[in-house]
């Protein structure tokens, strides 16, 4: 029995190859996975709380991939690891860790510069490492917990709400994230930041 998947608009299709990398043999639909993932994810935040995190250590490759290692490791065998193969959206496979590295160097000057408020600077580094899609799935979740961690350990206000639900199970709240993601693509934040609040 195999894993049987439905995305809903905005979810990066899992290759055969991806799939094969689930841990929990027994798994078998959408549901189920978002399931074991989010306890995953949970276990990593619970984490994430009991720890000092400096500036250099979350804008860092080391600390991204073992942020998405911590919440995907026990249902993925490639949590953490950059993706092999080119998707729908994200940067090609072979640019990654560039693309990354640049990102991160733009943060750190942001934040060494005052360049943005701190909302908005967390949510342009939310906004760039989406967009660039390290990893073969679970990109939303990672990018909206590394906002949620340079806002409260860098800036020390409070994590974002992100609509107040979970975005795989409310399509209407799912859709607002969406367009916000789509008018930042376009260099707007503003709509992502004021959902990011809501």
């Amino acid at each position: 029995m195999g894993l049987n998947m439905i995305y809903n608009d905005g979810q990066t299709p899992l290759d055969e190859d991806e799939k094969d990398g689930l841990l929990i043999k027994s798994i078998s639909t959408r549901e189920e996975l978002d399931e074991f993932e989010q306890q995953n994810i949970e276990d990593a935040i619970q984490w994430s709380l009991t720890r000092k995190f400096k500036l250099e250590q979350i804008l860092s490759e080391s600390f991204i991939q073992d942020l998405h290692r911590k919440m995907y490791g026990r249902v993925w065998s490639w949590a953490g690891k950059f993706r092999k193969t080119n998707k729908n959206i994200g940067v090609d496979k072979q640019e990654i860790a560039i693309a990354l590295r640049t990102l991160l160097d733009d943060a750190k000057y942001w934040v060494e510069h005052n360049i943005y408020e701190p909302d908005e600077v967390a949510i342009r580094i939310k906004h760039r490492i989406v967009s660039i899609h390290c990893f073969p799935n679970g990109n939303g979740r990672h990018s909206r917990m590394i906002a949620d961690l340079v806002i409260e350990k860098i800036y020390k206000q409070s994590v974002f709400s992100w609509g107040g639900a979970n975005l795989s199970d409310n399509l209407d709240i799912r859709e607002q994230y969406l367009t916000a993601i789509r008018k930042a693509d376009k260099g707007e934040y503003d709509l992502l930041m004021k959902f990011a609040r809501s």
